[in-house]
């Protein structure tokens, strides 16, 4: 009997496996840690096959613990960090590099040169010339291996997101596909017309035997490797889009923000995608039976790393929980503003160079008051995006969706409610990535008949009204936006 989906959510620095019934409940989870590395400033890579073993292992553990056989699982999902970049040998199935993760800056010089091509890109892609996706990044890759572009011209090099990536490992090679919104962030990909760019090829001198096949998010994407022949790869989604799907946001101007190890912030537009002239991106949402869903997307570069960065660099908490501990034995920030601009600025600014900062310091700050402003700052990007995406002039928000691992943090919650002046609903499930990711593949194996029955199971645990007087937000919020252009301001010398 067919009991579960399986949904695989490879993220930036863990990966996890889940099981979902029929209900839509996460019925047994499993979690590996993942190792990023840091061979230069602002460079951020991965080791693919650490990668796999992570996804190997969580998988193992899950049918362990949950005491279930592999008979049991209809489907499997899996959604991923968008834009990482894997390149593999098409014989030999190993990469021929680390994994550049989609925060790494290292590919800032390739993008200049090509900065002259910023309005075509953004015409035919909906994203911005940035070191943020994929294209640059093989194009790095190419230039730091021998012979790199006369192998990849050859036919003997792939490329893929890691989603690709998973799936050719999961199908012993035997399939080298990614799904349409995992295409879309490549920078490669024309959005209006859904198909690789030629042109956008010859800019980044990339053979397009390189690429994947792009199919719908629940197409069948192949047998799964150690599982019985019945069960398909049957879901696959970017990370953001997944959560999206997964917090049910079906109709035009639905809207979810996952605080993940950014932030991303993304509104279903329905089935005509525009160009925004406020910063934002628009991306693909997902794609049924060959119609498409468009969504627009604001990114935040920093979110729940930097509560990582206390914890691990900096040593002032212990465990990421202890963030909301240490924040609530203060009433403020003691005019302390943490600028977490450690790999540039994302949405609204697109600031490559600005680095982070700290702006208030008094001697009466402690640890205390600085956790706090670094929680906030969380709360604040996020803002910045809203209030772009109210500069558009297609956006009203009464509510915000939201998801991810620091919305389990109550304080960070509701400033993000006294800040945005909206309610903010958290759902019972917050793993909504893996849970978007696995709605998909239940939709395309039959596990669930349609979105209806997927909504079904949708239900809220927690609200967050606003408490601040709109006075003391904006007053808050001003002295964020002096700090963002101070740091901005501040170029240091190399």
């Amino acid at each position: 009997m067919k009991k579960y989906i399986l949904a695989i959510d490879q993220g930036t620095t863990s990966t996890r496996a889940i099981l979902i019934n029929h209900e839509g409940q996460e019925v047994y989870k499993a979690q590996r840690e993942v190792n990023c590395l840091f061979p230069h400033p602002g460079w951020v890579e991965v080791v693919p096959n650490q990668v796999w073993i992570s996804v190997i292992d969580v998988i193992n553990e899950l049918m362990v613990v949950s005491s279930s056989n592999f008979d049991e699982i209809a489907a499997i999902g899996i959604t991923n960090q968008r834009e990482t970049t894997v390149v593999w040998d098409k014989n030999t199935g190993q990469a021929v590099y680390n994994a550049i993760v989609w925060q790494s800056k290292q590919t800032l010089d390739l993008c200049e040169e090509r900065k002259g091509y910023t309005d075509l890109i953004q015409q035919k892609t909906g994203l911005r010339m940035n070191p943020y996706f994929s294209a640059s990044k093989i194009r790095f890759i190419l230039d730091h291996i021998p012979d790199g572009q006369a192998r990849a011209e050859r036919g003997e090099l792939l490329f893929g997101t890691i989603d690709s990536w998973l799936i050719y490992k999961m199908t012993y090679g035997k399939v080298h596909a990614t799904d349409v919104s995992n295409a879309s962030r490549t920078m490669l990909y024309n959005i209006f017309k859904m198909d690789w760019d030629p042109e956008l090829l010859k800019i980044w001198n990339i053979p397009a035997s390189m690429l994947p096949e792009v199919k719908d998010n629940s197409a069948d994407f192949g047998v799964a490797s150690f599982f019985p022949e019945n069960v398909h790869i049957h879901g696959v989604a970017g990370d953001q889009q997944a959560a999206l799907f997964g917090q049910c946001c079906f109709k035009p101007g639905d809207s979810k923000n996952t605080y993940g190890t950014g932030c991303f912030m993304l509104m279903n537009v329905g089935n005509k995608p525009f160009i925004s002239k406020q910063g934002l991106l628009t991306t693909v949402a997902w794609r049924e039976n060959g119609q498409t869903t468009y969504a627009l997307e604001g990114s935040v570069f920093m979110g729940g790393a930097i509560i990582q960065w206390l914890r691990d660099q900096m040593a002032l908490i212990k465990t990421s929980a202890q963030s909301e501990e240490y924040a609530n034995r203060v009433s403020d920030t003691a005019g302390v503003y943490v600028v977490p601009a450690f790999v540039g600025l994302g949405t609204p600014y697109w600031d490559d160079e600005a680095r982070g900062a700290v702006f208030g310091l008094t001697r009466g700050a402690d640890r205390h008051n600085f956790v706090r402003a670094t929680l906030f700052s969380i709360a604040y990007q996020s803002k910045d995006v809203i209030e772009a995406m109210k500069r558009e002039g297609h956006f009203e928000l009464k509510t915000l969706k939201v998801d991810g691992g620091a919305s389990a943090n109550n304080l960070l919650m509701q400033f993000q409610a006294d800040i945005l002046q909206c309610e903010v609903v958290i759902p019972e499930c917050v793993e909504t990535t893996a849970m978007g990711a696995g709605y998909l593949a239940g939709l395309g194996c039959g596990f669930w008949t349609s979105k209806e029955d997927v909504e079904k199971n949708h239900a809220i645990a927690k609200r967050f009204v606003p408490q601040m007087e709109k006075a003391e937000m904006e007053r808050l919020y001003a002295g964020w936006l002096e700090a963002v252009k101070a740091t901005r301001a501040f170029k240091p010398k190399a």
